[in-house]
């Protein structure tokens, strides 16, 4: 049986999805604010007058310090999800292993960015 089927309507739908300049972008820019957020946390924590533990809870239970912590583990989170798919799709050639493995790596960097905010709002609240 023939195709009626233009070339054009055969192939709609297939190929480039066009999301793959959002995407570098996207990645692009959280790299680009972790820049100050990371030179923020190493100069804030080199700057402690002590590492206890007491020190470091009282410099987290600030209001600033907390929201930049967060910000610092939401961008950093989402640019490692980013990355890890990249690397993915272009590394891994099975269509099922890598739709798993690409779930598994957002599902791991979601659980992480939760588990670190929900760790510096309880710093921050009880403190």
């Amino acid at each position: 049986m023939s195709n009626l089927r233009s070339p054009l309507s055969q192939v709609k739908g297939h190929g480039s999805a066009k999301e793959g300049t959002s995407h570098f972008w996207i990645q692009r820019l959280t790299a680009i604010a972790m820049i100050p957020l990371v030179l923020w946390l190493a100069f804030s924590v080199a700057s402690l007058p002590g590492m206890s533990q007491v020190d470091i809870r009282n410099w987290l239970s600030a209001p600033f310090t907390a929201v930049m912590m967060i910000t610092l583990l939401l961008s950093g989170f989402y640019h490692a999800k980013l990355g890890l798919q990249m690397v993915i799709e272009d590394y891994v050639g099975n269509h099922g292993l890598r739709t798993i493995a690409v779930i598994a790596s957002t599902m791991l960097c979601v659980f992480l960015a939760i588990l670190g905010v929900f760790s510096v709002m309880r710093i921050a609240f009880t403190a």
